[in-house]
């Protein structure tokens, strides 16, 4: 019986923006069904490896693969259909409603200036069922807060088809209580839906703990990788992000919680 190749496999990959290296030798294997988050400083290279990966920067060297096939290998359409990135940056959309916004979500399935099929139609149902969105459909996209906006946001991806996940801070610039709408959230796409989510984060008392694999990088290249367990020690935090952390218990899922030391103390 065979066994299926991983949803990502990344090796050796290295990037190079405006000629100089923002990834260099970077590997990492995210199996179907999985959650890896990202982390690292600002600078490190975490959404350059994201948008690598869902190929929107050329790689000057290493391979990317996708469900055993080369990146390269792929049409924009047919990775559209597998890969679903939601970014960091605000997607102008304030002249739509939220239901045309998800819609929109389904381009690598219509022809030029082809109607929404019945497919669509329910592709787009279900993706705002899962966001528990479908009461904000008829609201327009500037009329909701911030936490909304991000679920509705992950809606529109979802409703692209594909079942691998990407995204670029999901919780950056929200308040405690719509972070955790978008972590349950995720958790719940991951664990019941059998989506595999790939998520750049700073988050290290939320998302890294729900993840079954953390990736840290510090300047292009990878300085840990493995299970969230072996993450929280004061020194590999320090190696990674340049500063003291203090680690209280408490935290999810029975994780330490990681606060940053002032001047060291």
């Amino acid at each position: 019986m065979s066994v299926a190749p991983p949803r990502i496999q990344v090796e050796r990959l290295r990037v190079k923006l405006d000629d100089v290296a923002v990834l260099d030798g970077v590997d990492l294997t995210v199996d179907s069904g999985r959650m890896l988050a990202i982390i690292g400083p600002n600078g490190a290279g975490k959404s350059t490896l994201l948008r690598s990966i869902d190929g929107l920067l050329p790689t000057s060297g290493g391979s990317i693969r996708i469900d055993g096939k080369p990146l390269a290998s792929y049409r924009s359409r047919e990775l559209a259909k597998v890969i679903s990135f939601v970014p960091q940056t605000d997607v102008p959309a304030d002249g739509f409603t939220v239901r045309a916004f998800v819609e929109m979500g389904r381009y690598p399935h219509l022809a030029t200036w082809s109607a929404l099929t019945r497919d669509d139609r329910l592709a787009v149902d279900e993706a705002l069922d899962l966001t528990e969105t479908g009461h904000l459909e008829d609201r327009s996209m500037k009329a909701l807060s911030g936490g909304e906006r991000q679920r509705v946001c992950i809606a529109a991806a979802l409703a692209q088809g594909g079942t691998i996940l990407l995204l670029d801070e999901p919780t950056s610039f929200l308040d405690y209580r719509h972070q955790v709408q978008i972590l349950d959230l995720l958790g719940r796409l991951n664990s019941e839906e059998g989506y595999t989510v790939v998520a750049v984060t700073h988050d290290l008392n939320g998302l890294v703990a729900d993840a079954d694999s953390i990736l840290g990088l510090v300047e292009g290249g990878v300085a840990f990788s493995g299970p969230p367990g072996d993450l929280f020690e004061a020194e590999i935090l320090a190696k990674i992000f340049g500063n003291e952390f203090v680690l209280l218990s408490g935290g999810r899922h029975g994780f330490p919680v990681v606060i940053p030391s002032r001047n060291g103390s």
